[in-house]
């Protein structure tokens, strides 16, 4: 008896999670089901070439809102080509109308609905012992699904009881399988919170992995160097205690390559919590927080605990520290947020400065709170997956399509981090950063900008364009701040065309470079490379104004050193060296 348990990711880094510990669980009962993993990005034909050469008894699929459409079309025809292969489907996009879905698709054996370790170890024991003519459970005692019985009629089982999270076997042995991709990791399933959107908040049944098994597989990965692990605990700082055994254990033996990911809730952080991460290595540790906006009146209605002012406190305080990468997100059509809403929550969660800010749209789930009060909210959204919202009784589609630019603005011009010194003299120009955004987003709609795409050289061009044209803004000061930008990236083997001709400095480079190769006075650590190798390892460059300063005119000379970087930005350390370049 043949099983295959399949994934369609929606990067080739990324794995899935759910399908190699349903593949240890079976392991552990004596089946040993194959794993097909493949990308939203593949072509069918390649995805039914693999499934069909493996001439599977049985085909289980995962689903999710980003893979569903792809996994309905993908089943759909390999049934035409292998209709005695029973197949199953599990994961959230499923089993919250799974009588619905073996009604539209006649030909599916069943769906597993919720948690799937027990489910699918039954399943794939109960398909053996048919083949092997043996006795065992039937699909009747086989609790957490709906199937059709012999004679194609669509029964439900009661769910099943929630499994000790402990239970759970870590799918991790093999790590050659997860080469070059990011290893996802679970130490508590369930949320404590109930948010509206959200399918955690159906389930109230928060546990936590036993924290001597956590370290224990915590420590192999650790030993292995993995690039990234990414916790997908849906609050991972809920429980002080679980937390900060965590952190403290990733602290006492960090191996200085791996890098720990955690979604929190900032306003649960205590002083002992931040002091610890404080002391981290720059890093270690990235951390993403769901703020979602900061109108009370929608934080309310969505069911959600957050005190925005000790949101900004704990932000602000782990910025200091220069050690933590932070994400922190924000939803676009969420009940009582308008258009006016949106910018003030957009400007507030801005002022934090964090490393990414995520500009998402509110997905309606089936199964959860929202999806249940549209009626209420006038809440329309797309029919398929990722199910997004179109419009609410407070934001018209008109003002949808104006929050997708002001998105993709975002996007390329901050989260990119290559605007770093660029942006904050922007920001001078307006009240709120959120109109700077907007306009931008305007202006390339106007000029047909957002139908093509663009090199990194032509963002900044295009910027300068609307700098120059919309703003009336001095076109050479924002050109030198942009260069700036560019070589505080990377030592630029082509220069912009829009910089400044480096030979007005020629000479001046020159005499700087001898007398350093002598001094070691600004670069230390390169002791071994003589004046033309620091020349061409390091980049000088002069400007007209005070670049990292107040902007004002001022002629610095800037060194940029590749080989020291910015732990958060990645950008090079930056030394004023104007006395000595024109000493």
């Amino acid at each position: 008896m043949k099983i295959i348990l399949t994934a369609v990711n929606a990067k080739y880094i990324h794995s899935n999670l759910a399908v190699y510990t349903l593949q240890a669980s079976a392991e552990k009962a004596g089946v040993f089901p194959e794993i097909r993993e493949f990308t939203i990005n593949q072509s069918k034909d390649s995805m039914l070439r693999s499934l069909f050469l493996a001439r599977a008894d049985v085909v289980c699929v995962s689903c999710y809102i980003w893979n569903i459409s792809i996994v309905e079309d993908l089943i759909t025809e390999y049934h035409k080509i292998s209709p005695k292969t029973k197949i199953w489907l599990g994961g959230p996009e499923v089993s919250y109308h799974a009588e619905e879905m073996l009604e539209q698709y006649p030909f599916l054996a069943g769906i597993m609905k919720g948690e799937g370790e027990v489910t699918f170890q039954e399943i794939a024991v109960y398909y053996q012992n048919q083949g092997n003519g043996m006795e065992g459970k039937t699909l009747e005692e086989i609790h957490g699904i709906t199937y059709r019985d012999a004679d194609g009629a669509v029964k439900s089982n009661p769910w099943r009881p929630v499994m000790d999270l402990s239970e759970v076997d870590f799918p991790y042995a093999n790590l050659k399988k997860f080469e070059n991709r990011i290893i996802y990791y679970e130490s508590s399933r369930g949320c404590p919170f109930s948010c509206s959107y959200c399918l955690s908040s159906i389930d109230k049944r928060l546990r936590f992995r036993n924290l001597d098994l956590v370290k224990k597989e915590l420590a192999f990965f650790l030993e292995q160097k993995v690039p990234q692990v990414k916790f997908v605990d849906r609050t991972f700082n809920c429980k002080k205690d679980h937390a900060m055994a965590i952190w403290k254990f990733i602290a006492e033996h960090d191996n200085g390559v791996t890098n720990f990911h955690f979604e929190i809730a900032a306003d649960l952080i205590t002083e002992e919590e931040l002091e610890l991460l404080n002391t981290l290595r720059p890093g270690l540790v990235q951390l993403e927080i769901g703020v979602q906006s900061t109108n009370p009146q929608t934080i309310e209605a969505i069911h959600r605990k957050m005190d925005f002012g000790k949101v900004t406190e704990i932000v602000n305080r782990i910025a200091k520290g220069r050690n933590i990468h932070q994400h922190l997100d924000l939803i676009a059509g969420l009940p009582y947020e308008d258009y006016a809403s949106f910018r003030r929550s957009f400007a507030d969660v801005y002022a934090l400065r964090p490393q990414q800010l995520q500009l998402g749209f509110l997905k309606v789930l089936r199964g959860s709170f929202m999806y249940e009060h549209t009626k209420e909210y006038d809440c329309h959204y797309q029919e398929r997956e990722p199910y997004e919202v179109l419009y609410t009784k407070w934001l018209p589609y008109d003002d949808v399509l104006k929050l997708k630019d002001v998105e993709e603005m975002v996007e390329v011009y901050y989260n990119s981090g290559q605007f770093v010194h660029t942006l904050p003299m922007i920001e001078r120009l307006y009240e709120n950063p959120f109109d700077f955004f907007q306009e931008l987003g305007d202006f390339y709609r106007a000029k047909g900008y957002s139908e093509a795409a663009h090199n990194r050289i032509q963002r900044y061009e295009i910027l300068l364009e609307f700098l120059r044209d919309e703003k009336q803004q001095d076109e050479a000061f924002f050109r030198q701040m942009m260069v700036l930008d560019l070589y505080a990236r990377e030592n630029m083997k082509t220069r912009p065309h829009f910089a400044k001709d480096p030979s007005e400095w020629k000479n001046e480079s020159r005499d700087f470079y001898q007398k350093e190769a002598e001094t070691r006075t600004l670069l230390p650590s390169y002791t071994t490379y003589d004046w033309k190798q620091l020349q061409r390892m390091t980049h000088v460059e002069v400007f007209d104004y005070d670049v990292l300063g107040n902007g004002e005119k001022a002629r610095t000379v800037l060194l940029f050193d590749y080989q020291k970087r910015d732990p958060l930005t990645g950008n090079a350390e930056m030394i004023d060296c104007s006395e000595l370049f024109y000493a």
